[in-house]
């Protein structure tokens, strides 16, 4: 399993746009991906990356830690894309 966090830079956090924009993104990785919020150096309950409603549900909002998550092959390039996504403002 390969693991990586960042921080959302998003002005709105996961919500709207971006959600959807990380989600098209997920979707289209080789290796799904899961997405946690980060509380206290803990990390949440994850949910599918690849989806928008999953995503709006974490409440992870600006320069909030989320942590991504995947097996198999191509784990560290799916996690290495959506990372880089989320770290960039999604809201222009």
């Amino acid at each position: 399993m390969y693991q990586r966090r960042t921080l959302v830079a998003s002005s709105v956090g996961l919500h709207a746009r971006p959600a959807g924009l990380v989600a098209k993104s997920a979707a289209g990785q080789p290796a799904k991906v899961k997405i946690a919020k980060i509380t206290d150096g803990v990390a949440g309950d994850p949910v599918d990356a690849a989806s928008v409603l999953g995503l709006m549900t974490l409440g992870a909002g600006f320069g909030d830690e989320v942590e991504l998550t995947a097996e198999g092959d191509q784990a560290r390039t799916s996690v290495d894309a959506l990372a880089e996504l989320i770290a960039q403002d999604l809201d222009a």
